[in-house]
């Protein structure tokens, strides 16, 4: 065979082998993978600088299918390459990447170089989070980045035409990309040399129109929404097959040399490309050993020896300081001891108290991509997915904005839980402590949103000394994604010689407070500026000679997950007066009061008010607590 004939071989294979698995499923969608299989393969086998028995090594470029309903196009290619694992960046929106050369590279070690390569849809251009993440990029001058645009113009309900007719190109050089279009998706020396023109390209990010035709080859389908998400049926499957030139009742074909065809290509260059890079990393290593050091650290996901040195020590003090305020602290100081440590905020950063303040900290822009503070701009969606890409880059990031706004983020967020990333989402002005903003500003719903995304820690820290712990258990996490909810006003800074140490805090709940001899009448449980409510009302419960015990649980998730006995050492089974404080929706505590026990919480939206006036009107007050508490025990 020649090798053109080779290649339409293999096109042909990864298009059979999408189609067949569809079918074989009953679901799915075999539209795109005969389309874009000459895009993928041009860039898998022609371009692509990844070794299929190395899919991890540090410096590969990464492949992102962002129409991730194309799917069976990606597993064909990893099938037919041998790819030994799928690494994290499948389906995952192609967003900026923050690089690494900046710290690591020296005169003649380009230990980071890769470039990234994302396919993305019609749908992908008519989400909002692809112009915040366009625009970023394009504002940062990310030219390691190209977006492969399949112009195909149909949609689940038909023609683009009835709903997309924007000027996509025009759009994308607003946002100062390099444009490139090519009319024909089988055209693979056009497709390549686009490519090649990508990597040239500086300064810019690269925008790439394909135009394509879904369904490629079916006779009935082609260029219509029925090849977009259903099998194509028995009858057209073989229809299509024999337009390839392929065995009709052939089901899974794999002909010969097609493998080999893949193994010569990405197989043969990806090795060479990885061995080329471990032997100067190995150079790399021996002349500069700290920073081959830290690049082995984060690759594994470990933390550098001290890491939480000089960690502040908060004072009791009852005028006490905001969550944030405590938080920018800690921040400051990881970011110094774990130098892979980066992140910012949504154009909050003064508000969040995110920013990095020492000394050569900077600001990552395109002129500067070694500062650790990013510039997220008003793009709360994007800010959270790249701080994902960061992520799987192995980088520790982080982003922030007012909880409130977890709203725009959540998408991002939940795929964070789902890829099992360690990253670190701040969110303040958790509460009511907003006061004057008003409903559309005081979070209620949202802590119950965050609460539900499975595989999520959610932690909203009672007092400093509890950020501090917060932060000192988010940090040796890696493989789950935390979420930090703070106040933006005072809470109290507890004196914990007469209290629970806040190490409590990576028990997920802890009794902070108890009855003399442990053995409480009623239990009062809360979180973040509820805590100190809870101890107020705790006093004068026992001078009243009511026994009780205030429990801070920060984390529901971290609790759910300790030891039976331990949790039922701090909530006892027989002890069934409980009353829970939170100053957010009350869905889910039922779990921890039981169906004896009471919540003071919020069921309506909030209002706008000084925060003393919006405590009194929904009831976050000492003496209600003690009222309430002393209801349950029949003594009102």
């Amino acid at each position: 065979m020649t090798d053109e004939q080779l290649d339409l071989l293999a096109i042909n294979t990864i298009r059979t082998l999408s189609i067949d698995a569809v079918q074989a499923a009953k679901s799915g969608h075999p539209g795109t993978p005969m389309a874009l299989a000459p895009l993928v393969y041009t860039i898998w086998n022609r371009v692509m600088r990844f070794d299929p028995q190395d899919p991890i090594w540090p410096n590969r470029d990464r492949f992102v299918l962002s129409n991730g309903h194309a799917s069976m196009l990606l597993w064909s290619v990893l099938h037919l390459t041998r790819t030994l694992a799928v690494d994290a960046d499948y389906e995952r929106l192609g967003q900026p990447s923050v690089t690494l050369d900046d710290r690591y590279n020296r005169p003649g070690f380009d230990i980071f170089d890769y470039d990234i390569y994302a396919v993305c849809g019609d749908g992908c251009m008519m989400e909002g989070v692809s112009s915040e993440a366009a625009s970023l990029a394009g504002h940062l001058g990310l030219d390691n980045l190209c977006w492969v645009y399949d112009n195909n113009h149909i949609t689940i309900e038909g023609h683009t035409n009835i709903t997309f007719t924007e000027d996509i190109a025009a759009r994308f050089m607003g946002y100062g990309w390099s444009i490139l279009r090519i009319g024909d998706a089988n055209d693979i020396d056009r497709i390549e040399h686009a490519l090649g023109v990508f990597r040239q390209t500086k300064g810019r990010p690269t925008f790439l129109i394909l135009d394509s035709h879904i369904g490629y080859g079916s006779p009935h389908k082609q260029d219509t929404p029925e090849a977009h998400g259903e099998p194509l049926g028995d009858d057209e499957v073989k229809l299509t097959k024999r337009a390839y030139g392929w065995p009709e009742d052939a089901k899974f074909l794999v002909p010969d040399g097609v493998c080999e065809r893949f193994a010569a290509g990405v197989g043969a260059r990806g090795a060479l490309a990885r061995r080329r890079w471990t032997d100067l990393f190995a150079s790399y290593k021996a002349e500069y050993p700290e920073l081959a050091t830290e690049i082995e650290q984060m690759q594994r996901r470990e933390l550098p020896a001290g890491w939480d040195r000089n960690l502040p020590v908060f004072t009791a003090d009852p005028k006490g300081i905001a969550g944030r305020d405590a938080s920018g602290l800690v921040l400051n100081v990881l970011a110094q001891n774990i130098p892979w440590l980066l992140g910012g905020s949504a154009d909050l950063g003064p508000s969040n108290k995110t920013t990095l303040k020492y000394e050569g900290a900077g600001s990552f822009q395109a002129a500067s991509p070694g500062g650790k503070n990013l510039h997220y701009g008003i793009r709360e969606h994007s800010m959270a997915a790249v701080v994902n890409g960061m992520s799987l880059s192995k980088l520790r990031a982080f982003g922030a904005t007012f909880f409130i706004f977890t709203d725009y983020a959540r998408p991002a967020i939940r795929l964070s839980a789902l890829m099992e990333l360690p990253t670190l989402f701040v969110f303040t002005h958790d509460a009511m402590g907003d006061g004057e903003d008003g409903p559309t500003h005081q979070p209620v719903e949202q802590l119950a949103s965050m609460r539900a995304i499975p595989g999520l820690v959610t932690l909203r820290p009672g007092d400093a000394n509890e950020v501090v712990e917060a932060y000192r258990y988010i940090m040796r996490l890696r493989h789950e994604p935390a979420v930090l909810v703070l106040s933006r006003q005072p809470l109290p800074t507890f004196d914990r010689g007469k209290y629970a140490p806040a190490s409590g805090v990576a028990r997920g709940a802890y009794v902070f407070a108890d009855a003399p001899g442990g053995k409480p009448e009623v239990i009062l449980i809360a979180t973040g500026s509820e805590l100190s409510l809870a101890v107020e009302a705790h006093e004068k419960l026992r001078a009243e000679g009511i026994r009780s015990r205030v429990v801070s649980m920060p984390s529901w998730d971290i609790f759910d997950h300790q030891p039976q006995e331990y949790r039922e050492s701090v909530l006892p089974p027989d002890v069934r007066a409980r009353v829970a404080i939170e100053q957010a929706s009350t869905f889910g505590w039922e779990r921890y009061v039981g169906t004896s026990g009471r919540i003071i919480g919020m069921k309506t939206f909030g209002a706008s008010a000084p925060l003393k006036e919006l405590q009194k009107k929904f009831g976050f007050e000492p003496d209600r607590v003690v009222a309430i508490a002393k209801e349950l025990l029949g003594r009102s």
